[in-house]
């Protein structure tokens, strides 16, 4: 009983902090992030601690589903190459220049340890990046981007982080096993996404008439395919990305404007919750893994992770920019299928760039890390990851969510200015 009154009472602080948010016109995950780190700082505060099976289950596949059903199809198949290039050649980048870094900098990070961290970092999240971008008014082909590179990469980090894991319990690893794996997961997870949306469809349609059964059935169906997924062992992101991408098509013929503006309502007071929930839990997870850390290794760890950010920064700038370059060859050319709405400007560069925000996913990924090897041995510098894991999200979250309302802003005024 007691939990459960934290959690009404936590709720009721995000509801209200995300008001405040909004007239003081900041970010209100940075705010919700703050607030969380507050309470649990506060003494003899209980615990809340992160079930990775819950964030998985229970928070992922609403905001997936939800997040590719209000994409736009069409531009997101015309910057599907630099949705692609960002969510799966991006992510083994960042996973392998931050294992370079962790092994040679941070005292006992062996190879397979250095690939775990990067591999938990290597991608961006949906819900931050959705969620610090929202009002800035970035444009369509901005937003696509960024939300279609969040949607994806999730499985291209999932899968080298299971890669590394069982590297460091003594599973060799195996290139093209890996490469394998990894085509499965995806072939996979769209199959059945497919699969699942013509299921749907047809509930959809044989009750379309009961707004309620519908309701109920596009609630329900987001978590029953990502827990299919799962069972069967392909990419429950995937799945539920492309059940969005699919209802969303259905939900433009088939159904009333009225009907729609409904279940939007519901959908976003939905997210809205689960949303300021998770900034809320990232926040409160910040001094229980602080507590699990020798204190004289807190600042160098933080150090560490410092550098972390502004290397995965780095690599990210690099390949947004030579992605620039490609489309713009690739275009001139006339060989390719790059139509102009794809080409990036050096405006879209940066801000894309800046917007590589680590988030609940990649903190639900450290948390989730095994307590021992197969032998009964501690799984190693497991605190250290989760630690360095944490404030690279609080970091990027934060840091980088503050100053790109900034960024923007610049661009706006430098725009307004070569117009008058």
């Amino acid at each position: 009983m007691e939990n459960y009154s934290i959690v009404l009472i936590i709720l009721a602080v995000m509801v209200g902090l995300s008001a405040w948010a909004d007239k003081i016109k900041l970010s209100y995950p940075i705010l919700l992030i703050t607030a969380g780190i507050a309470i649990g700082f506060i003494p003899n505060m209980p615990e809340i601690e992160m079930n990775p099976e819950v964030v998985f289950l229970i928070f992922l596949p609403p905001l997936l589903y939800d997040a590719a059903f209000n994409i736009s199809f069409k531009t997101f198949r015309n910057n599907i190459n630099t949705i692609t290039t960002l969510a799966t050649g991006l992510v083994f980048l960042t996973a392998s220049g931050i294992a370079v870094l962790a092994h040679y900098m941070i005292p006992g990070m062996s190879w397979p340890l250095s690939f775990v961290l990067g591999a938990i970092l290597s991608a961006t999240d949906a819900v931050a990046a959705i969620s610090i971008t929202k009002g800035l008014g970035l444009s369509h082909n901005t937003t696509t981007i960024l939300e279609g590179e969040s949607l994806v990469n999730d499985a291209s980090a999932l899968v080298a982080y299971n890669f590394a894991v069982a590297a460091v319990t003594g599973v060799t690893f195996v290139a093209w096993k890996a490469s394998l794996t990894f085509l499965v997961l995806i072939a996979g997870g769209i199959l059945l996404g497919l699969v699942m949306g013509k299921i749907l469809s047809f509930l959809l349609r044989a009750v379309r008439n009961n707004h309620l059964a519908v309701l109920s059935f596009t609630l329900l169906t987001p978590f029953i395919t990502y827990l299919l997924a799962e069972e069967i062992h392909v990419s429950g992101v995937i799945a539920v990305v492309i059940l969005g991408l699919s209802i969303a098509r259905l939900s433009r013929k088939r159904f009333p404007e009225a009907f729609r503006q409904q279940s939007k309502t519901i959908w976003d007071l939905i997210i809205f919750l689960l949303n300021g929930l998770i900034f809320i839990l990232i926040g409160l997870e910040f001094p229980i893994v602080i507590r699990e850390i020798d204190s004289a290794l807190i600042w160098p760890y933080v150090g560490y992770a410092v550098l972390i950010t502004l290397l995965a920064l780095l690599l990210r700038m690099a390949r947004v920019f030579l992605q620039r370059i490609n489309l713009q060859r690739a275009f001139n050319s006339k060989k390719g299928k790059i139509k102009e709405e794809a080409l990036l400007s050096f405006r879209e560069s940066v801000i894309i760039s800046w917007s590589g925000m680590r988030g609940i996913v990649s903190l639900a990924i450290a948390i989730g890390l095994p307590r021992t090897l197969d032998n009964g041995a501690a799984f190693p510098m497991r605190n250290a990851i989760i630690f360095m894991s944490t404030v690279v999200v609080l970091i990027t979250i934060v840091g980088q969510g503050l100053i790109l309302p900034v960024i923007v802003k610049r661009f706006q005024k430098k725009e307004a200015a070569e117009i008058l």
